[in-house]
């Protein structure tokens, strides 16, 4: 196969018309051009230049391949020119896995700016339910980064986002409402709208009700934590909810558990060279973790 150095040649010698200028705009030694347009010829089996008295010019296959070469050109120049602005972080793909739960509080701001700031980047975003699924999407090769809770099965790299709250959600006039904050343990025998089993959130919910000897009872499940603080604020039971998922509309009242019930938050990813896989975590670490208006609004609206 023609290597790009000859075609390069090639090219050069034609827009000359001389070999001694060809070879002078490439920076080679004449013998060295020759070289390679000879080269080119054993490739294709045929002459491509002339050799007159004062210069060169096409053969009929010379001037077959002109247009080709310079395709090929061309299109080496993209690669390079496209390489290199996808290693400085300005062009490329972006594939990001993210917990259903934190895209509209945490990523939603880092895309905005990512849009206005490199708008040739193409961002792709899938959302799950689970830190396994966010594992899987990176494994499969379907992600270049995680950002969600932090997987029990993931030893790659991660950095922490911050630190997520679970608070209870549900109505206002709600026994429960009444208290400053709850205890997991008053949560057993009433209705619960808890989370389906695809979702990874409700397990962990259970094994931290199981640690104080508690069993949540299910009334209902949803995969959306953002429809289960509805479904709690509308009265069908409270919901455990992580703040992620609590937006400044939302209508039902707010309580802290007690003690108080946190998980890490963490971007991670099986590529951490990446130039925009490194540039989005840094800019979704150094947003962090923010509480939204609604849980300060509500929870300093709860008693003393």
């Amino acid at each position: 196969m023609p290597t790009l150095r000859a075609l390069e040649c090639l090219v050069a010698v034609l827009d000359a018309g001389s070999i001694t200028e060809a070879a002078a705009r490439l920076h080679l030694s004449q013998p060295a051009l020759s070289h390679q347009i000879g080269a080119l010829e054993r490739e294709l089996g045929t002459p491509v230049l002339e050799r007159l008295p004062r210069g060169v010019r096409p053969t009929g296959a010379g001037r077959a391949v002109l247009a080709d070469a310079r395709a090929a050109l061309a299109a080496a120049e993209r690669v390079v020119r496209t390489g290199r602005a996808v290693a400085g972080g300005g062009e490329g793909t972006l594939r990001i896995a993210c917990a259903e739960s934190m895209t509209a509080g945490l990523l939603a701001p880092v895309l905005r700016a990512w849009h206005r700031h490199w708008p040739d980047v193409l961002i792709t975003l899938t959302e799950t339910t689970s830190a396994d699924a966010l594992v899987e999407a990176l494994e499969t090769g379907e992600a270049d980064i995680a950002v969600g809770p932090r997987p029990s099965r993931w030893t790659g790299s991660a950095e922490v986002v911050g630190r997520e709250e679970i608070v209870v959600a549900l109505t206002a006039d709600h026994p429960l409402a009444a208290r400053a904050a709850v205890p997991m343990t008053a949560l057993a025998g009433i209705p619960v709208v808890h989370y389906h089993r695809d979702n990874g959130l409700g397990g962990w919910l259970d094994q931290e009700a199981a640690r104080s000897g508690t069993v949540l009872d299910a009334v209902m499940r949803t995969k959306q934590a953002a429809t289960a603080a509805q479904l709690a604020a509308a009265g069908l039971g409270v919901a455990l909810v992580p703040t992620t998922a609590l937006t400044r509309t939302f209508p039902g009242a707010l309580r802290r558990l007690k003690p108080p019930l946190h998980r890490d938050v963490v971007t991670f990813t099986a590529t951490p060279s990446d130039p925009l896989v490194r540039r989005f975590s840094s800019d979704v670490t150094h947003r962090g973790l923010t509480v939204p208006g609604v849980l300060s609004d509500k929870l300093s609206a709860a008693p003393r």
